[in-house]
């Protein structure tokens, strides 16, 4: 059956969901939960084992990569003590050999933990963090690499997020990682995508945490109240006939990690405060990488969450004094209450995501040469669908950056919108759990797909 609304403007539900219920209240309590002392304690125990390169020493109980991997586990198995054993805690990892900068066979471990879900387990968001630091010579595995901003910050901030959202339930799995060989070739997030494609997970986010502890930036800017959220614009795996679709049909900047960039600056408006999203409509900073791409490279929504102000002579430094200036990441440049803000965007959006309903697949919309628009999808069927109340459909104008418009259609597969020209807007729909929970907006056809 098709559902028509006729109006000129649509800004007024056409049927009420949760707007304050349930979930919009355990995102409040979730956000307050996240720790700056608990991230500051973890920041420095991971710069305590002096270095964290890739290559370095694997033997010792105190210092290198695998003292450091060790704990990141150990912390994961007693976080996961702490909530009866909801969490599955695991490595996962493969050898790299012959590349610039690991030519010797060389073991890159990442360590996971997996918090399943109850009613769509194979459903996954992920958040992930580094292990790894380095200095100027990126081949230095020996001189002392404390890795305090990057990216001890943000893998402490993935240690918290399990240890706040571990105490809660949720419909869809949530993933904390933290990853290897990011300063080497991304090598931790390639790994972990082969894996998560041979294991199944349907991977909806993954929200890659790297240096979000400075405030002080190269610019002479002190800020702690922005922070930027990269997202490519087009689907990395886009086919030539997918490209061909977008030229005719839009969706430019409507890729699944472009509008998980939109879902996340608007979780930022309503729960976290004092806090402003800066949309960076780039893959990552220019001519540079991070551990969010080898996900999308492998057809995953993802982005990269970060300070706004960065400051070169604390990255990728030897540590040394020259002309007054103090080079190196070392802890004094970490702002453990900023961390602690970031720590709880994701933490809210991880939260959001997997309380949600399935994300709505194969959306898609028509109306061509018509005085009306009408959106499609696939209702989904059985356990996974138990919090489904139903669908939101959103439209902007084809130069907003953000969602403008919505109306709730209820749980319906098709909807039209009378005398809403399709010509003049771009259009998205959302589902929304019986809590109130609402996924990131799917843009129509491949474009926008989260998959299914």
């Amino acid at each position: 059956m098709r559902y028509a609304l006729i109006a000129l403007a649509l800004l007024t539900p056409g049927i009420s969901f949760a707007s304050e219920g349930e979930n919009d209240r355990l995102l409040h309590k979730l956000q307050a939960d996240v720790s700056a002392d608990r991230i500051e304690s973890d920041i420095k125990k991971l710069v305590a084992f002096g270095t964290r390169h890739t290559l370095s020493e694997t033997e010792s109980e105190s210092r290198g990569i695998g003292a450091a991997r060790r704990w990141v586990k150990a912390e994961f198995d007693s976080i996961s003590d702490d909530c009866g054993g909801c969490l599955d805690v695991f490595y996962v990892s493969d050898f790299v050999e012959g590349e610039t900068r690991i030519p010797n066979r060389t073991e890159v471990v990442n360590v996971i933990a997996v918090q399943r879900g109850t009613l769509d387990p194979d459903r996954v968001v992920m958040m992930s963090g580094d292990i790894d630091s380095r200095v100027s010579d990126p081949m230095n595995k020996d001189d002392d690499s404390p890795g305090a901003n990057d990216n001890a910050s943000g893998l402490a901030g993935v240690l918290e997020a399990a240890r706040v959202l571990s105490k809660e339930k949720f419909a869809g799995t949530i993933v904390y990682a933290g990853l290897s060989g990011e300063e080497q070739g991304l090598f931790g997030g390639k790994i972990l995508a082969r894996y998560a494609q041979q294991n199944g997970w349907r991977v909806k986010a993954v929200l890659n945490n790297d240096m979000i502890g400075n405030i002080e930036g190269i610019d002479g800017v002190i800020d702690n109240s922005t922070a930027r959220v990269f997202s490519e614009g087009t689907r990395f795996v886009e086919t030539e006939e997918e490209a061909r679709i977008r030229r005719f049909s839009g969706g430019e900047v409507d890729s699944p990690s472009r509008n998980l960039a939109r879902y996340i600056d608007r979780l930022a408006d309503e729960y976290i405060p004092n806090l402003d999203i800066m949309m960076v409509y780039r893959l990552d900073r220019f001519s540079r990488g991070g551990h969010h791409r080898p996900f999308n490279e492998a057809g995953m929504p993802g982005v990269r969450i970060m300070e706004t102000h960065e400051n070169y002579v604390r990255q990728h430094q030897d540590l040394r004094t020259e002309d007054s200036i103090e080079y190196g990441d070392v802890i004094e440049g970490v702002n453990f209450d900023y961390a602690r803000k970031l720590t709880s965007l994701n933490v809210v959006a991880l939260a959001a995501m997997a309380s949600a309903p399935p994300f709505p697949a194969n959306v898609e919309i028509e109306g061509a040469v018509q005085p009306s628009t009408t959106l499609s999808w696939d209702r989904p069927s059985g356990r996974k669908a138990r919090n489904l109340a139903g669908y939101r459909i959103h439209w902007r104008l084809t130069d907003a950056p953000q969602w403008t418009n919505s109306i709730d259609v209820g749980d319906v597969s098709e909807f039209t919108l009378e005398n809403i020209v399709i010509d003049n807007y771009f259009f998205g729909v959302s589902s929304i759990s019986k809590d109130g929970a609402e996924s990131p907006v799917v843009f129509p056809g491949p474009m926008g797909s989260f998959g299914e």
